[in-house]
């Protein structure tokens, strides 16, 4: 097997965030409250964040991707602690997910088409079908029963970067729009990679549909 690629944002530290959340979730667990409540919540906010761009309050919408990110990240370990991690579970929250990347982005071409910055606005479109690539290439390398999560440009790394470049100075939006544009595309492309290193398909097996 190939060995495990870098992240922009190490493991360790997404760990460390992590289990910053443990207090919190343990109260949340008690109090009884269910993971897809978050998931749902988020893409609330992420919707908010994407009125937020549309009307160029980037400040507003950079904090409010921050704050879906959180979100995001306190429903699976919820999930996880309360026992309720279920194979739908996880489809609704991939889904969701996914609606989020689609609205987030749908706000930010909207404030740079408005702002003729035409160029950005071609990144973030860019940016917005690499994100969904990298989700992809996952999803279908390990239905073929190949491992995939490797890659630069994760979720949570495109968050971080959208989130903190609003927050910042459009300037800094604009560099992290097409960082993310560029790294996420490689990320798809470093998780087929990573498939294709752990073996060829053998001869005597059923051939797979596509899709």
């Amino acid at each position: 097997m190939a060995p495990t690629m870098q992240r922009l944002l190490p493991e360790s530290l997404q760990n460390a965030f992590l289990n910053l959340l443990s207090p919190l979730v343990k109260i949340l667990a008690n109090r009884g409250f269910h993971p897809n409540s978050f998931t749902v919540a988020g893409l609330i906010i992420t919707s908010m964040a994407a009125a937020a761009f549309m009307m160029g309050h980037l400040r507003t919408g950079g904090l409010l991707i921050l704050a879906g990110g959180l979100f995001d990240s306190i429903d699976g370990k919820l999930a996880r602690s309360t026992g309720k991690a279920t194979r739908f579970g996880a489809l609704f929250d991939s889904a969701i997910d996914r609606y989020s990347e689609f609205i987030m982005f749908f706000g930010i071409v909207a404030y740079f088409v408005t702002n003729n910055a035409y160029p950005t606005a071609v990144a973030a479109f860019m940016a917005l079908c690499g994100s969904i690539m990298v989700s992809y290439s996952r999803a279908r390398a390990e239905s073929l029963g190949f491992e995939a999560q490797a890659g630069l440009m994760q979720r949570a790394e495109r968050l971080v970067l959208l989130g903190l470049g609003a927050l910042i100075h459009p300037v800094i939006l604009k560099l992290a729009i097409w960082l993310v544009a560029i790294l996420a595309n490689i990320t798809a492309l470093q998780r087929i990679r990573r498939a294709a290193q752990q073996g060829e398909i053998k001869n005597d097996q059923k051939p797979i549909n596509e899709r």
